[in-house]
């Protein structure tokens, strides 16, 4: 019963792809950002973190200061237009771009 109730934990809730689940988990980590803002605003913010990140990604732009610049300044605008917990918002950032540095070799050959 466990291991059953922990594989259906690390699937994909309905309406989200594991690219979005990713960011997903990484933002609710934080239970006071859970509380504060819910499971939908969290949802549609990882929605709008992915596709955002997705469409920005270019080749290599984790190893270049200016492109990961860009990346982290996106994902602090997001976080504070979806009113993400100020005090979480760093930790979250952290996450968010090592989420997407895991996704960039992905993105940058479905884009090519």
């Amino acid at each position: 019963m466990k291991l059953a109730k922990e594989i259906n934990a690390a699937k994909p809730p309905e309406g989200l792809t594991e690219e979005e689940f990713a960011f997903y988990q990484a933002l609710c980590e934080n239970e006071s950002a859970v509380r504060e803002m819910g499971h939908p605003v969290l949802r549609a913010l990882a929605q709008e973190l992915t596709d955002k990140l997705r469409r920005s990604a270019t080749i290599d732009w984790q190893n270049r200061p200016s492109a990961r610049a860009k990346m982290l300044a996106m994902v602090k605008v997001l976080l504070a237009k979806h009113k993400y917990p100020p005090d979480a918002q760093p930790g979250a950032t952290e996450k968010v771009i090592l989420q997407a540095e895991l996704l960039a070799d992905s993105w940058s050959t479905t884009q090519q």
